[in-house]
């Protein structure tokens, strides 16, 4: 599997609100920073996942564009993020995989 494929995989699962999934795609030491958001470890970002989960009745990320630099094993994913099915917020994240393809690091940037 692609890192691209891994990461629209990233973002099904974070639409389905998928906790297990989400657990299995990260690295024990993955660190989230967004602009209110900062985790580290497996525990921390999955703790600040559920919180985001359990604000919003439903939350669905759509790629809009996805560019992987492979020697650093990162994507920059453009995505739009639809929330409770009428807040649309653009957001760009960058996502660091590690050496066994799980996720170490998650950095997004709104606007």
């Amino acid at each position: 599997m692609t890192l691209l494929d891994k990461s629209k995989e990233y973002f099904t699962a974070f639409s389905e609100k998928n906790i297990e999934k989400l657990n299995s795609m990260f690295s024990e030491d993955v660190s989230l920073r967004d602009w209110d958001i900062e985790a580290t470890g497996i525990g921390s970002v999955l703790k600040a996942n559920s919180n985001i989960f359990s604000s919003v009745e439903t939350i669905v990320v759509i790629p809009t564009g996805l560019y992987c630099d492979r020697e650093q094993n990162t994507v920059i994913a453009e995505i739009e993020i639809l929330i409770n099915g009428d807040e649309k917020i653009l957001v760009t994240d960058v996502l660091e995989f590690n050496k066994e393809g799980k996720i170490k690091s998650i950095r997004a940037y709104k606007g």
